[in-house]
């Protein structure tokens, strides 16, 4: 059995030693680099619906790993698919208060 499909039964059956490995060590995991870990955590709180500073911590993290805000924006975009515009319109406004834009005082 190869160490993805091994990860992935341990984790199906909640081995509690597994989580603490891997989920325990949430700013080391294996295989992803700073910038692909930061963009899936946002992806995550998009799609459950992430509080206000947790979405500023995950895109400055991203920002800061090398993201750029158009990528940022990107991920909105990709996920729409899979959870829904609704949800993408809820967190658009977090995600551009996390990027330093206050939407209110834009006009078109």
């Amino acid at each position: 059995m190869s160490n993805y499909q091994d990860r992935l039964r341990r984790l199906a059956f909640n081995d509690q030693v597994l989580l603490h490995e891997e989920c325990g060590a949430i700013h080391d995991p294996h295989g992803l680099d700073a910038k692909t870990l930061a963009m899936a955590r946002l992806a995550s709180l998009i799609a459950m619906g992430g509080s206000e500073p947790s979405f500023a911590e995950q895109t400055d993290a991203a920002l800061s790993a090398g993201a750029s805000c158009d990528e940022v924006v990107d991920v909105l975009v990709g996920v729409s698919s899979v959870i829904g515009i609704p949800r993408v319109v809820w967190a658009a406004p977090k995600v551009a208060l996390a990027l330093g834009l206050d939407l209110d005082s834009m006009v078109d």
